[in-house]
């Protein structure tokens, strides 16, 4: 019922806003539904009210866009630099505009007020019971009085209902301008920005202009103000006015001065958050790495460094903010001790009625400004930055789509001639960094021409190196728009070897995929990226590598059934390391360091004599087997088995075995661990004393919290006593100083524990919690604990200990003042109860449909690439609308909630109660991100990095390896994955690990790293691994990654971020691994910062730093997942001989994707699902006919299968000799 009933209240609450008067306070009743049911239980997104028209992100975006676009044309034709200040006023300034009028009025009438007062004092002073006509004026004086006060409390309410709204409309339109610019951006725009600074932008920037709004009019009210204040004071009291009002002009220049320091403040503040969010993001994104290297101390170092400077700005800004708020609060002691001073100087007598109107017009203008003028000029500079930085992105580059064939220029990429005509397939090869993907993106019009024509007739489809998906079900991300046609859609899953997979899922392709592909494996997320380009039904498709991420059997179906079977009436570049499909292919194209070196058919470029030659074996004697009917291909079936999909860096699925549905079911072992993003935690009930007893202590110890208490009230106890004027200025002073130093620390102390929780936390954290919602905590929220919530604090105790002195000194005069005050504040008590249940539910959601913002657009931005080839720029555009607009249902409320609270409060009570609760309002809601942080920094968090219990400083000597009675899961709750695992891997031993996917292969190094507690006993040289802390065993493995992960940062703290390693051990390193070349090319050799996840490097590149790594950490282990996936068979060959030749006397683990590079391994252990199927010397184990290790030999084809039981004959005749 209480479903029902809201759903009826939404319906009228939206036809009720759309049709309500501009003036109406529509903001008073249709609200009380809403907090009926959020007293009763607590509020979700279906009960919030849908968002209004006029408030829509797309309709916003789009008019501001428009002004935008124009300016731009404008700027260019008049040779000037657009500006983006000059767009926000002219699409806003009629609306705001009208605003200004509530401003004066409301401001008149604060002028007004103390004049009837003063006029109502002065008939009581002569007073004259006879005088009828006096009483009578002095009714009109009482009834303006309370006009006055019933016309401020409407007007105020009214007038920032509509000046928030307004900064919202702003905020939204201009978030819909910056999402729409990053899906334009091109290359070298991506790499001029970086995902952290368009976050914050997201985040921080964009709030400025929630809080310019509310103080803009002020800038001009506050002088006018003024003006008519002097003007009646004059008449009051005389020149000696003037002493007074001295001071507060002395005040107005100080706050210009003020503002651009400020300014100058958060620009630094800003560039300090861009680089802090984005080693977050990378942090994030490659934290498996991190904890496999044992890097957290020095991601740690660097977080904590950038941050360390970001908080000297944000201090220095709070202490400006500090004084502001202070000289508010002493302004009104000072000026009146001045102004009288003077008067009676000049030998003039004080009046109960000049004195009441004389404080009364001084508070007046006090408040516009000391407080509200500051303000302003605060956050106007602050805006501006913002402005400067938003524009500064706005005018990034963005990608030229060439679809007509006028030449195009800039960049440096592969000198190509080549037309492709339809139905040929044409297969592009060559070694790591020759400019493969290069090519393909030339052609997506991503990366410029340096010369030459790109013509492009028909629609394009791209399938991606590293597989992206994007958060949603499969189903979605295959059809990627698109109506579904089921016939079609099954003929799809079937070719792209998906069928099978949708069985063993346990909601189908309705399964949702989490952040960053977080429920599939690589080898399945490698399928649905080409599952979604071959539904596409496009004219021409790009594909980048689809084959590296699957198994040969999965490969040659995918090549048979989808590349040659499905498309095969369309034209189709493939680019590839999988020399076995050549044969097949009408065209090959052979690319060296970026230029075109051979091209023809298979048969002429092996006539050549050309390098090809050389990265081909001859397989005239193998047979090529019989293609699927109606396939017209040739398919020769040798050479290399590619990379099994296991888990992804960003996985933890081990999903069903990368076959297709016609496979036999006999063959198929599968582990399925389903771990999709959780909805985002919302505490509920009252935040309690205990978190802002965490919060006090996280910035100071008790010694100074009890100083800073005695301050308080010091300062209120001379301020309430009136005389000591120069006490209460240095304790209002000192107070505000120091509690904006204690808040301050208090975000600093809070933002290094959340971080460190982060790192420490087990790497399941991070697959079941979307990048956005982790970014969300150290981008908004904790934007809003270094600035608002020190200022909202300050201004509810100050506010808070002058409203005690008041009644208290009040009550020492007139103690029957406490019997109307006493049933007031229960009734306050009692409103406030019921307000927050909704309020701190209302913040809750605010803050949680936040999240998805970020998550939307760190997703689209890793994709961007596949987005723009497949036109779905609108359609993501649309979906970022969505979601703004959801997080705009919740804002909303949020504004018109606070706005039903404080109407009933100026109802209720005085004004002074008002302002009281008002700021215990503002307060509870900016904890609410508070609760959501300390959430964070009491993650449950992994073992220890060090124990007591140290291993020798030379551990391991030998590097032997037991594994005994091993179980593993990734969640105490979650299905094992390894089981009953014995083996022993011997001193120096090179032991090839192979299965299919989901055999347990990345579990066995998972368990190796404990990046989740084994069960059982895993030895290395004879001591537990479970006793040691964690660091010292992850730093005594080496690890070459199955994704390669770089940071940010320079080659040189890529490769030895501890600075271990001399400039000729670094340079050493990249010679043995061929990078030498490449690195000496860069501007700044190995001090060249690398773009953003070392984005400017090739995969095959980025896999060759980590092997670099590897050798330069000289440890005992090594192990090596899938690490040459992504490079060519040449490349392949010699990365295995460094590692046979730099780590002779290591013990080193393999997980093969090419059966080649582990057959002369000493044993090989074939994984089975999670249990070990076989353990034995190669030779051996292709002796076993049954074995699923001579049935992989038999799948390359007979002269590959004959090669490598040819060499694992070769390695059991020399371990004998």
């Amino acid at each position: 019922m209480l479903k029902y009933g809201l759903k009826s209240v939404k319906k009228q609450g939206v036809h009720f806003l759309t049709k309500t008067n501009f003036l109406f306070p529509h903001f008073i009743s249709w609200l009380n539904p809403l907090f009926r049911i959020g007293y009763k239980r607590k509020l979700e997104e279906d009960d919030m009210y849908k968002v209004l028209p006029e408030d829509g992100s797309e309709r916003l975006g789009e008019q501001l866009q428009r002004y935008w676009d124009h300016e731009v044309q404008k700027a260019a034709k008049e040779l000037r630099d657009p500006s983006l200040s000059k767009v926000i006023i002219k699409c806003y300034w009629k609306s705001y505009a009208v605003l200004g009028i509530f401003t004066l009025i409301e401001e008149v009438i604060k002028v007004v007020q103390p004049v009837f007062l003063g006029k109502l004092i002065q008939y009581f002073e002569n007073y004259n019971p006879n005088n009828t006509e006096a009483l009578n004026v002095a009714f009109g004086y009482a009834a303006g009085i309370s006009m006055s006060s019933i016309g401020l409390a409407l007007l105020h309410h009214l007038y920032f209902y509509h000046v928030q709204r307004s900064g919202m409309k702003i905020r939204v339109a201009m978030c819909h301008m910056i999402y729409k610019k990053a899906l334009c951006l091109s290359s070298t725009a991506m790499g001029q920005t970086t995902t952290g600074q368009i976050v914050n932008l997201l985040s921080n920037d964009v709030n400025r202009f929630d809080e310019v709004t509310i103080f803009l009019h002020f800038l001009w009210v506050g002088p006018l103000q003024a003006g008519a204040v002097i003007g009646l004071l004059w008449y009051e009291i005389g020149p000696s006015c003037l002493a007074g009002m001295a001071v507060l002009m002395f005040l107005m220049p100080l706050q210009t001065l003020f503002g651009r320091l400020f300014s100058s403040f958060r620009s630094k503040t800003a560039a300090f958050t861009d680089s802090r969010i984005r080693t977050m993001n990378e942090v994030v994104s490659g934290i498996r790495i991190i904890k496999m290297y044992a890097w957290e101390k020095s991601f740690s170092t660097l977080v904590n460094e950038v941050r360390r400077k970001e908080i000297s700005k944000i201090m220095k800004s709070s202490y400006l903010r500090g004084l502001n708020m202070a000289s508010f609060f002493v302004a009104s002691k000072i000026i009146v001790f001045i102004t009288f001073l003077v008067y009676v100087m000049l030998g003039n007598v004080i009046s109960a009625g000049r004195v009441f109107v004389a404080v009364s017009l001084y508070s007046a203008v006090r408040l516009t400004v000391t407080l509200f003028f500051p303000s302003a000029v605060e956050k106007v500079s602050e805006a501006k930055i913002s402005v400067r930085r938003i524009k500064k992105f706005l005018l990034l580059d963005e990608i030229m789509k060439h679809s007509s064939g006028q030449p195009v220029q800039p960049t440096e990429e592969p000198m190509v001639e080549h037309i492709l005509r339809s139905e040929q397939l044409l297969a592009v090869i060559g070694p790591v960094g020759a400019g493969k993907s290069s090519l393909l993106s030339s052609i997506l019009g991503e990366l410029p021409q340096e010369k030459g024509v790109v013509k492009v007739k028909g629609n394009l489809t791209y399938v991606c190196q590293q597989p992206w998906v994007f958060p949603g079900t499969i189903r979605s991300n295959i059809l990627f728009g698109k109506e579904l046609n089921q016939q079609k859609y099954e003929r799809v899953l079937k070719a792209c070897a998906l069928k099978r997979d949708m069985e063993l899922l346990p909601d189908g392709d309705l399964t949702v995929i989490g952040d960053r592909g977080a429920t599939l494996s690589g080898g399945q997320k490698a399928r649905v990226n080409l599952a979604r380009a071959v539904y596409q039904d496009a004219d021409i498709y790009l594909l980048d590598d689809p084959l590296s991420a699957v198994d040969a059997e999965v490969g040659r179906h995918l090549f048979e059934q989808c590349i040659c079977g499905l498309l095969r009436k369309k034209p189709r570049i493939l680019v590839t390391h999988q020399l076995q499909y050549l044969k097949a292919a009408h065209q090959i194209l052979v690319l060296k360091e970026g230029q075109a070196v051979a091209q023809g058919t298979y048969t002429e470029l092996q006539r050549s004599g050309l390098d090809f030659t050389l990265l081909l074996k001859k397989e005239e004697e193998d047979e090529a087997p019989e293609p699927a009917p109606g396939v017209p291909c040739r398919v020769s079936r040798s050479r290399t088995l590619s990379q099994t999909s296991v888990q992804s860096h960003a996985s933890s699925v081990h999903s069903a075995k990368d076959g297709a549905d016609q496979l036999p079911v006999g063959q198929v072992t599968c582990i399925i661990l389903l771990s999709c993003a959780l909805p985002e935690t919302r505490s509920t009930g009252t935040i309690g004393i205990s978190l802002y007893l965490k919060y006090f202590r996280a910035g100071a110890n008790i010694l100074v919290l009890l100083t800073l208490i005695l301050l308080n009230l010091l300062a209120q106890v001379v301020k309430a006593k009136g005389s000591l004027t120069v006490a209460t200025i240095i304790f209002g002073f000192l107070r505000s100083l120091l509690f904006f130093n204690v808040l301050v620390n208090s975000a600093q102390t809070l933002h290094n524990r959340m971080f460190t929780s982060i790192l420490r936390t087990p790497v399941r954290f991070f697959d079941i919690n979307p990048v956005g919602r982790i970014l969300n905590r150290f981008s908004k929220d904790i934007g809003q604990l270094d600035s608002m919530l020190p200022w909202t604090f300050v201004d509810f105790i100050q506010v808070f200990l002058q409203i005690l002195g008041v009644i208290a000194v009040a009550a020492s005069v007139i103690p029957w003042i406490l019997i109307p005050v006493i049933p007031l504040l229960i009734v306050f008590l009692v409103l406030r109860r019921y307000f927050l249940q909704t309020s701190r539910d209302i913040k809750r959601l605010e803050s949680t449909t936040r999240s998805p913002v970020f998550s939307h657009l760190s997703s689209s931005l890793q994709g961007l690439w596949t987005i723009r080839a497949f036109k779905a720029e609108q359609r993501f555009q649309q979906t970022f609308d969505a979601h703004q607009d959801l997080h705009s249902e919740a804002w909303f409320l949020f504004l018109t909630t606070s706005r039903w609270f404080a109407v009933r409060l100026d109802g209720i009570c005085a004004i002074f109660v008002s302002i009281t609760a008002f700021a215990c309002l503002l307060l509870r809601d900016g904890t609410v991100q508070l609760s959501c942080f300390v959430e964070y920094t009491e993650l449950e968090s992994e073992a220890p990095w060090e124990t007591e219990k140290k291993p020798p400083p030379d551990w391991p000597r030998h590097g032997n390896i037991t594994f005994d009675q091993v179980n593993f899961a990734y969640n105490s709750d979650g299905p094992v994955v390894l089981k009953s695992m014995n083996a022993v891997f011997r001193s120096k031993e090179k032991v090839g690990i192979v299965g299919r996917t989901g055999a347990g292969k990345s579990s066995l190094i998972s368990a190796l790293f404990r990046l989740a507690e084994p069960e059982g006993t895993i030895l290395i040289d004879g001591m537990k691994t479970s006793e040691i802390g964690l660091h010292d065993l992850r730093q005594k493995m080496s690890i070459i990654p199955q994704d390669p992960v770089l940071f940010t940062g320079t080659m040189r703290k890529n490769l030895d971020p501890f600075n271990q390693h001399t400039d000729e051990d670094l340079w050493n390193v990249l010679d043995e691994v061929q990078l030498k070349a490449v690195v000496e090319e860069l501007p700044n050799k190995m001090e060249t910062e690398l773009a953003e996840s070392g984005s400017n490097f090739s995969v095959g590149q980025r896999q060759l730093v980590c092997l670099a790594r590897a050798i330069l950490r000289k440890n005992c282990i090594l192990i090596i997942d899938e690490a040459t996936a992504n490079v060519d068979p040449r490349t392949d060959e010699l990365i295995q001989k460094t590692i046979r030749a730099k780590f002779k006397e290591c013990t080193v683990l393999t997980i093969a994707h090419r059966l080649n590079t582990i057959i002369d391994s000493d044993r090989i252990l074939v994984l089975d699902a999670g249990r070990i199927h076989e353990y034995d010397e190669p030779y051996v184990l292709l002796q076993i006919q049954d074995g699923l290790l001579y049935k992989m030999v038999q799948q390359m084809g007979k002269a590959e299968a004959a090669s490598l039981l040819q060499t694992a004959k070769m390695v059991t005749i020399c371990m004998q000799t």
